[in-house]
């Protein structure tokens, strides 16, 4: 099916290009949600009329994407999940969750405009791709951890497999001098023999 562009689609086309694509597609996405028309004659000279009122939409838009992208861009937001001692989570951490998460940093975001690349299902500090507009994309970084103050140790640098070891090694030393206070109290009581 043949459909006229109304606005920028990624790996698709620009506004205005008459693009071939499957039917299913045309009817089940870009259709409804208003980013295509059908290349029909009157529709094409329909959408040169309004193309002038189109693009200044998609600039004003653009321009009020980019003012809230630079706010956005490099923020980090805490998403508080139960996981493992190894730092696996019980469950993932999904689009809804980062996008409740910035809003509760003061940001409205869908999540329909976050896109994971791969799911969260471990701790640790993820990169995030926010898409506010077809030509404005920024990057948010989710610190999932279990505790806010667990948060707080990631976003200075160590992760929980960190801070796990170290509490192991601490706890092996604390082990190894108790042993070596018993070995030499052992000595003595037999020295005094």
């Amino acid at each position: 099916m043949q459909v006229i562009l109304l606005q920028r689609v990624p790996k698709l086309g620009q506004m205005g290009e008459v693009v071939n694509v499957k039917d299913g597609y045309a009817r089940n996405y870009l259709l409804p949600q208003g980013k295509a028309l059908r290349a029909s004659e009157a529709n094409v000279k329909a959408f040169e009329t309004r193309k002038a009122q189109l693009e200044a939409k998609n600039l004003e838009t653009r321009k009020e994407a980019e003012a809230v992208g630079a706010r956005l861009d490099g923020q980090i937001f805490v998403v508080i999940r139960s996981a493992s001692d190894g730092g696996a989570l019980y469950g993932s951490v999904t689009t809804r969750d980062a996008a409740d998460a910035a809003t509760a940093g003061g940001f409205t975001l869908n999540r329909s405009q976050i896109e994971l690349d791969r799911p969260i299902k471990d701790l640790g500090l993820h990169p995030v791709t926010v898409t506010l507009h077809p030509e404005v994309q920024v990057k948010i970084r989710l610190n999932v951890a279990r505790s806010v103050e667990e948060a707080a140790l990631q976003a200075s640098g160590k992760s929980i497999q960190e801070l796990a070891a170290e509490a192991e090694a601490e706890a092996e030393f604390e082990i190894a001098e108790l042993f070596d206070d018993i070995g030499s109290a052992a000595g003595e009581d037999e020295g005094e023999s």
